[in-house]
């Protein structure tokens, strides 16, 4: 499975670094960033997908809690204060956690358990994925998304409806997308298991195209 993308915003440049450390510790975590406020948090998640926001309540400019109600389709977000009173609004907005400053390595390793449990929940599924076309961010829902190739730097995504070209990386795909959903059967192509129509040793069929099967990605077929 795919690491969990996390960023943090906070001010306190202590509190900075025991998150870092403790997400440097944490083998399912990949840090994407660190922000010092919550507005350029805000700027970064306009153009990228973030799995685990990790918030202070006290911040300049912006407060956590007001942050939060900004943000239209939230990821998970564990709380990180000194302040126990903003326990109740705070899982009224549904955040995954409350970590009480000072907390220690087992108790925020609690917290991003719950996290990791609930994308390991069937019922758990991203919907659509946003991605970069001539300067714009385009939706794709992966109900319509059939395949995608490599083409050097760019990736073509291949759906039921259209098609697209994006400046990223088949890794960077393969990250971004639902490992139960989506298998990487190639060096070059990524495809949607509900969507494949027929396979052999050396191809999958998906709405009448052939793609094949590196040598290397055997057995992955198998494992669906």
């Amino acid at each position: 499975m795919s690491k969990i993308r996390c960023i943090i915003v906070e001010d306190e440049p202590l509190a900075l670094k025991v998150l870092t450390d403790y997400i440097g510790d944490t083998p399912f975590l990949q840090l994407e960033g660190s922000f010092k406020d919550a507005i350029l948090a805000s700027d970064y998640l306009r153009d990228h997908d973030t799995d685990l926001i990790f918030l202070d309540i006290h911040l300049p400019k912006l407060k956590g809690m007001e942050f939060l109600k900004t943000l239209a389709d939230p990821p998970s977000v564990i709380i990180t204060t000194a302040y126990h009173q903003y326990a109740v609004e705070g899982f009224n907005l549904k955040v995954t956690d409350y970590l009480l400053k000072p907390f220690d390595f087992s108790r925020f390793l609690s917290a991003v358990n719950k996290v990791l449990e609930y994308r390991n929940l069937p019922e758990y599924r991203r919907q659509f994925i946003f991605v970069n076309v001539q300067k714009r961010k385009v939706r794709i829902d992966l109900s319509e998304f059939l395949y995608l190739e490599s083409q050097r730097e760019y990736v073509k995504i291949v759906t039921t409806r259209t098609e697209y070209l994006t400046k990223m990386s088949t890794q960077e795909m393969e990250d971004l997308l639902p490992s139960n959903l989506f298998k990487r059967i190639h060096r070059s192509f990524i495809v949607s298991v509900n969507k494949i129509d027929s396979y052999t040793a050396d191809s999958v069929e998906i709405s009448g195209v052939s793609i094949p099967i590196g040598r290397g990605y055997k057995d992955v077929i198998d494992r669906i």
